[in-house]
């Protein structure tokens, strides 16, 4: 079986890659930080943010409220509250797939190792 490389995920995004998805400034990101409690990127030492995939699927929902959908902040800032219980199930769900996943990745590893072997 050929080699393959993994795809290698990046654990974090600096404000200005994420802005630059966007296509939006960072300070867009950083108002929307202090205005949406479901943004809380982590910081490192020097206080640069560095924004998770989750992170970044939030600011998606954001964007997609406030800028493909046309409400205000405070509309988006109600429908996210309402929600709220349905995005972290959806969370939950997407990060035990991801588990899944790991696990039956590990599992066709084992078996092509010993059909090699």
């Amino acid at each position: 079986m050929p080699y393959k490389e993994k795809d290698i995920e990046k654990k974090y995004y600096s404000i200005g890659e994420v802005a630059d998805k966007f296509k939006v400034a960072t300070s867009l990101i950083r108002y929307w930080e202090g205005e949406f409690d479901i943004i809380k990127p982590k910081k490192d030492k020097k206080g640069n943010r560095r924004f998770t995939i989750d992170d970044i699927e939030k600011i998606q929902l954001i964007f997609h409220l406030v800028k493909e959908k046309g409400y205000t902040l405070t509309g988006a800032q109600d429908i996210i509250k309402r929600d709220m219980h349905k995005v972290q199930d959806k969370a939950a769900m997407i990060q035990r797939l991801h588990e899944i996943r790991g696990f039956l990745t590990e599992i066709k590893d084992n078996l092509n190792d010993k059909q090699a072997g």
